[in-house]
């Protein structure tokens, strides 16, 4: 009873954590790309090859997920859970040691966990994987009824053809996210969400950071963390002549006060020269956005195709939003963050559509211009 229920519980954790990401694998394989980075273990050679290893990550955790849960070469599918499991834990370590990656995306846009919390996830998976293996070995030995003679009676069967229906369905969502747009969308950038209503809480409940300075006393060479409102009134640590000195490098803004949460907060435009039309943007009647988060891989066959449309929309505001002032030719070019734009876009360009600053449509461009 219990290692039926542990095996229930662990299956279906594994089968939520790849679906959440199977619906939006181009996200995902922004995650991966973070890995990948110089601030983190710097293999920007594999960041091209991000979107292949993202599906073979969310293949593995669906399939092995739904053979556990099915009791399917449990053997097999217990050991390699463990050894993905190790994998991940490895990697949450990594993150929440170094403080480099601030969401794993184990769970997608649908669930955030903190990078402790993600790798507390991960240990707490791997010890029910190796108890349920425990509690099963005795079933190992046993020779698989599916390759046996008795195949055609083998209750096994009904189990593959489960598998090869589930295998179905989750091709053909990986698929959606990829080619179009997820089929669940978890994002704060859905369609109906109000960007304006969403700044206004932000402005109203924002989070609070204070920073905390490394200081260093150039006589002892003790090293002190001081938060900035102790150091301003502690003259100790600044007055002329005090031992005390800012190790420079070493600072850490810290939240101390969490406010309202949303991807939204770093919806921010700016024109070339730096200045803000954010509030132009959402308090138009209506505003096409075409965003470009990798404005060298547009293909400008394309790219003219989708400004020849928004041209003809009669919108208020049409621009270009990417991370080069050049990229559009017939509309006019603005700047945002590519780590933004990526939040906002799951292909390049894609299209946005605003209504007095709520979303009414996105579309990849190329399905826009259909």
């Amino acid at each position: 009873m219990i290692k039926g229920l542990l095996r229930f519980v662990i299956a279906v954790i594994f089968i939520l954590s790849g679906f959440v990401k199977a619906v939006d694998l181009v996200g995902f394989s922004f995650k991966m790309e973070e890995y990948f980075s110089p601030a983190v273990f710097n293999m920007l050679f594999f960041e091209k090859f991000a979107l292949p290893l993202s599906i073979i990550v969310v293949v593995l955790e669906l399939f092995l997920g739904f053979m556990l849960l099915l009791k399917l070469k449990l053997k097999f599918t217990l050991s390699t859970l463990i050894a993905l499991c190790i994998f991940f834990g490895f990697l949450t370590f990594y993150s929440a040691y170094y403080n480099v990656v601030t969401d794993c995306g184990c769970f997608g846009d649908a669930i955030k966990f903190t990078p402790w919390q993600s790798f507390i996830k991960d240990i707490v998976l791997l010890s029910g994987l190796i108890i349920v293996f425990i509690l099963h070995r005795k079933e190992f030995g046993r020779k698989d009824e599916y390759s046996s003679d008795q195949r055609r009676n083998s209750p096994d069967t009904f189990k593959y053809i489960l598998l090869g229906v589930f295998s179905f369905v989750m091709v053909y969502v990986m698929y959606q996210g990829i080619a179009h747009e997820p089929l669940i969308d978890f994002r704060d950038y859905k369609i109906g969400t109000d960007l304006k209503a969403e700044k206004e809480k932000i402005n109203k409940n924002p989070s609070e950071y204070k920073t905390f300075y490394s200081l260093k006393n150039q006589k002892t060479g003790e090293v002190l963390k001081v938060n900035q409102d102790d150091y301003i009134k502690k003259t100790e640590y600044w007055a002329e002549g005090s031992p005390w000195k800012i190790e420079e490098g070493k600072n850490e803004s810290v939240l101390v006060k969490e406010g309202y949460k949303s991807e939204i907060v770093k919806f921010k435009i700016e024109d070339p020269t730096g200045m803000e039309v954010t509030d132009e943007v959402i308090n138009a009647p209506k505003a096409i956005l075409v965003f470009s988060y990798h404005p060298k891989d547009v293909s400008q066959n394309l790219l003219k195709q989708v400004e020849a449309k928004v041209n003809s929309q009669g919108a208020n505001v049409v621009y270009g939003v990417s991370t080069d002032p050049n990229t559009f030719k017939t509309i006019k070019n603005m700047m945002m963050d590519g780590t933004a734009i990526k939040t906002i876009a799951r292909s390049n360009p894609f299209v946005l559509v605003l209504q007095n600053g709520k979303i009414v449509d996105k579309q990849p461009a190329k399905d826009y211009v259909k």
